[in-house]
């Protein structure tokens, strides 16, 4: 009992992963980058509106990938006030402020169809 190879092509499989690359470099990520910064917006909680107004994001393309980051600029002593909205911090007084999870809920929209648009592209 042995391995046997047979000697074939790779045409389908090249053909397939050229569509994902050219997938890849004509999908308007701008669009879910708008779509983020919007909804990160909206779910920011509001204080003097100065966190939820400071959202942005930047794409980043490679040859095989593509990135999309969202920031937050507001940052006051040092520290992100998105960040620690998020998870939560201390107080001067020694006590703690519990964080609000408003950025997973925020996003999921966006990821969830990201990838089912990304999906529908490819497997054709």
């Amino acid at each position: 009992m042995g391995i046997n190879f047979r000697s074939g092509s790779f045409t389908k499989t090249t053909k397939y992963f050229d569509r994902i690359s050219k997938a890849l470099q004509n999908a308007n990520f701008s669009q879910y980058g708008e779509a983020g910064v919007q909804a990160l917006r909206e779910a920011t909680p509001k204080d003097t509106g100065k966190t939820s107004e400071s959202w942005s994001y930047s794409i980043r393309k490679s040859n095989d990938s593509v990135s999309i980051t969202w920031s937050n600029s507001n940052v006051n002593n040092g520290v992100n006030i998105a960040v620690i909205l998020q998870y939560g911090h201390g107080t001067k007084s020694g006590g703690y402020v519990k964080g609000i999870d408003y950025i997973n809920p925020a996003m999921r929209p966006i990821f969830e169809k990201l990838a089912k648009e990304a999906w529908e592209e490819v497997r054709l």
